[in-house]
């Protein structure tokens, strides 16, 4: 597959080609949704708690007699019956993650840039370098008509371009090796750079 390549400018830089292997599959939804819903139970604190009738502040002394009142038997007023009572089998904090195989994990980022490529949102650029005013990134980004983008670019992420794109909506920025299917499917436009592409071939390949 072969792509332009352009410059934060508007230009263009020549062009690139992308493998099918990674950029031309057919993309499968059961494949994607395995993984998003991966990532996204991996990322739940799991903190959830409720008080049980040990740990609710209240008398344990028994509310009445046993027998003789022609009420319901009771103990103490922590009981689950009762008002500000103890919660019965309510959550507890537990890890709502679970096991996914390492080949449908680089299946999924596969078909997440197969997925970008095939609907026209792909788009590689020359380098991700800027000089660290956000206002300047904003007018160049604004030009290219990215409104929702992710910018993937190689090993490392040059800083004056993270900290100009910190502050612009719907523009993130990630290292090629944080890419994952989640935050591709949920931007619009998916940016690689040369380098980021080449890192994303050479990882999954």
């Amino acid at each position: 597959m072969k792509l332009d390549v352009i410059t934060l400018d508007g230009g263009t830089a020549g062009s690139v080609d992308l493998g099918d292997e990674v950029f031309g599959l057919e993309p499968r939804a059961d494949i994607l949704h395995r993984v998003v819903r991966w990532q996204r139970a991996r990322a739940q604190a799991g903190t959830h708690k409720v008080k049980t009738r040990s740990e609710t502040s209240y008398s344990s002394k028994k509310i009445y007699r046993q027998k003789g009142t022609g009420g319901a038997r009771h103990g103490d007023r922590n009981a689950p019956i009762f008002r500000k009572g103890g919660i019965y089998k309510g959550p507890t904090p537990r890890s709502h993650a679970h096991e996914l195989p390492k080949k449908i994990r680089r299946l999924g980022l596969k078909h997440a840039l197969s997925a970008k490529a095939r609907e026209g949102s792909l788009v590689v650029l020359d380098e991700a370098k800027g000089s660290g005013k956000t206002a300047e990134l904003a007018r160049k980004v604004s030009s290219l008509g990215w409104k929702r983008a992710l910018v993937i670019d190689g090993p490392e992420v040059d800083e004056g371009f993270a900290r100009a794109a910190r502050n612009i909506e719907g523009l993130d920025v990630l290292p090629s090796v944080g890419a994952n299917v989640y935050d591709i499917l949920k931007r619009d436009t998916l940016v690689l750079t040369k380098a980021g592409a080449e890192a994303l071939e050479a990882r999954l390949k």
